[in-house]
């Protein structure tokens, strides 16, 4: 993290103190919470709806709200962004904050009503994960009877490597649709996605000798034990640490939205039972700094947890550590050869 701006941008002393006293709350947070980053045995992924990122509701984005979010992203290895907007520079300076070792790749905007002009993006810190040279967007195969039904929002895929481990990551926003936990275009979508990935991963479309995918992003999922939508994730194969099932992901507390789950080809990709929801609403916006947030939301007209979820989101940060060292069972190989 580079905190150098906290000096150089014209912000007033009462806004620079605001700022630092939250990044303090929320480092000891960090620390508490999250497992140290390991440069070879293992890595940390996260998967972020930021509402509306680069957008303007309410004003946009305080200079608060960009080192808060830098600073959680900063403590995983990679990250996967969902709704940003048309409008880069706000990732750019999110970037920028981060530091020149980190980097990011990012779709063009998704076109049409149900695309909501969104982005997704991902981040990585370049010191422990590379971007793998392969990246698209995914298009769902047709018939000759009749044209694919293709995803409102369009998933990205890119490849990464991390140590000894090689894999695919999935991010993808679907389709909301109305208020029901099973909405049939959403349940659509996703089971197609995940009978995609799941041939992809056993090679029977792409590379022939498979992949291994990690698939990300806001699932809209209400409840995972009973919805259909996390059953077509499950029939197609893609797996879930425990931790993560039990974890709801939207900021009131009461939803499963996001989600994190793999399919390997190679045995020895595997995810930790380590990971869950950041709540950085227990450190930064919190329900005791509306008074210090009073002229900044003059005249909003809106409710304090709204205000605050265009500054954050409406969404917590998911994330799990993945294993990436396999010197051993190499090495066990070799013995055996």
């Amino acid at each position: 993290m580079y905190y150098y701006g906290l000096k150089s941008e014209k912000i007033s002393k009462s806004q620079r103190a605001r700022i630092v006293a939250g990044l303090q709350r929320l480092r000891a947070q960090l620390d508490e919470e999250l497992p140290a980053r390991s440069l070879e045995s293992s890595f940390l992924i996260a998967t972020w709806n930021l509402r509306e990122f680069g957008g303007k509701k309410y004003g946009g984005r305080l200079t608060d709200s960009m080192y808060f979010i830098a600073e959680v992203i900063s403590r995983f290895d990679l990250v996967a962004v969902q709704e940003v907007r048309s409008d880069l520079r706000a990732l750019r300076d999110l970037v920028r904050l981060l530091g020149k070792w980190w980097d990011f790749l990012v779709t063009d905007v998704t076109y049409g009503a149900s695309g909501n002009g969104e982005r997704m993006a991902f981040l990585f810190d370049k010191r422990t994960v590379r971007f793998d040279n392969m990246a698209g967007e995914v298009v769902l195969p047709g018939s000759p009877d009749a044209p694919p039904l293709q995803l409102a929002r369009t998933p990205f895929v890119c490849s990464f490597r991390s140590s000894w481990s090689r894999f695919d990551i999935c991010s993808a926003h679907m389709y909301w649709g109305t208020s029901s936990a099973n909405d049939p275009r959403r349940l659509a979508e996703i089971s197609a996605l995940a009978k995609l990935l799941a041939k992809e991963v056993a090679g029977e479309v792409g590379d022939p000798q498979g992949r291994n995918i990690v698939l990300l992003g806001d699932f809209n999922i209400f409840n995972r034990k009973s919805d259909k939508t996390m059953k077509a994730l499950d029939d197609a194969g893609f797996q879930m640490p425990p931790k993560l099932r039990a974890t709801k992901t939207n900021a009131l507390g009461d939803k499963e939205y996001d989600q994190i789950a793999y399919l390997a080809r190679d045995k020895r990709f595997e995810m930790r039972d380590k990971g869950g929801v950041f709540d950085i609403y227990k450190s930064v916006f919190r329900s005791s700094d509306a008074a210090a947030y009073a002229d900044e939301r003059n005249g909003k007209g809106t409710s304090f947890a709204d205000w605050r979820s265009y500054q954050i989101s409406d969404h917590l940060p998911l994330w799990v550590e993945l294993r990436s060292d396999f010197s051993a069972e190499y090495l066990d190989d070799l013995a055996k050869s």
